[in-house]
C-alpha cells in the first residue's frame, strides 16, 4: 500500500513538473457537463484460479484483472472542482475453442477531483460494485460463484493530454464476499485508463 502511494505522489510531482497550459477549446469551456468513455488495464487482487490449456499455456484469473470499461458523465464545477459519474463493466477472462472462465463485475462509480492546473487533476471517490460472478463452461466448467455487492474507495490522478483525452493512473481497494459462504476474495488494483470527453 505505501509502495502505491508513494507511486502516485511521484507521477503527481512529475506530471505537475512537465505540465504546459493550453487554451480550452471554446465549445468545452461553454459547456461543463460532457460524456466520457473510457477503457484500460488493471493488476491486482488475489489469484481465483489457474486455467491451463492444452499447448501447456497457463493463465491466472485475478480478483483486480484485468480489463476495465466505463462511460458516464463528467461535470466542471468550477475552475477548480469537478465531478464524474459512470458505469463499467470490469473482467478477468480465460477463453479457448471448449471452454470458458470469467470473473466479471459492474461497477458504478462517483468521484471528486481537484484541478491542480490545466493538465493535471487528483481525485477520489467510492465504487459501488454489482453483478459480480466467477462463471465456468465447457472443459473448463467447475461451477459458478456469486458475490455480495461492495463498495470501496478510488483514488486517482489524470493527466489531460488534451481537452477530450485523459490518461488515469488509479487505485480502488475491491473487496467481495461470496454469497452461499463465508469466503471473501480480495479484488483491490492499480489501473490505466484512458478517457474521452464530448
Amino acid at each position: 500500500m505505501n509502495k502505491i502511494a508513494f507511486g502516485f505522489a511521484l507521477a503527481l510531482a512529475s506530471l505537475t513538473a512537465q505540465a504546459q497550459t493550453w487554451e480550452p477549446v471554446p465549445d468545452l469551456a461553454s459547456k461543463p457537463l460532457r460524456f466520457v468513455v473510457g477503457a484500460g488495464v488493471t493488476f491486482g487482487g488475489e489469484k481465483l484460479v489457474t486455467v491451463a490449456y492444452e499447448d501447456g499455456d497457463q493463465v491466472d484469473i485475478d480478483g483486480g484483472g484485468s480489463i476495465a470499461f466505463l462511460a458516464g458523465l463528467d461535470y466542471r464545477v468550477n475552475p477548480q472542482f469537478s465531478v464524474q459519474g459512470t458505469i463499467g463493466y470490469h473482467v478477468d477472462n480465460a477463453s479457448g475453442e471448449n471452454g470458458d472462465v470469467r470473473f466479471q463485475r459492474v461497477p458504478l462509480e462517483l468521484l471528486g477531483y481537484y484541478h491542480v492546473n490545466d493538465k493535471v487533476r487528483v481525485g477520489g471517490g467510492l465504487r459501488y460494485v454489482t453483478g459480480t460472478e466467477l462463471r465456468s463452461s465447457g472443459a473448463a466448467d467447475f461451477g459458478d460463484y456469486k458475490f455480495k455487492d461492495s463498495t470501496s474507495p478510488v483514488a486517482e490522478i489524470e493527466y489531460l493530454y488534451s481537452p477530450r483525452i485523459g490518461f488515469k493512473l488509479r487505485y480502488v481497494n475491491d473487496k467481495f464476499k461470496e454469497k452461499t459462504t463465508s469466503g471473501s476474495v480480495k479484488g483491490d488494483h492499480v489501473g490505466a485508463l484512458v478517457n474521452f470527453y464530448f
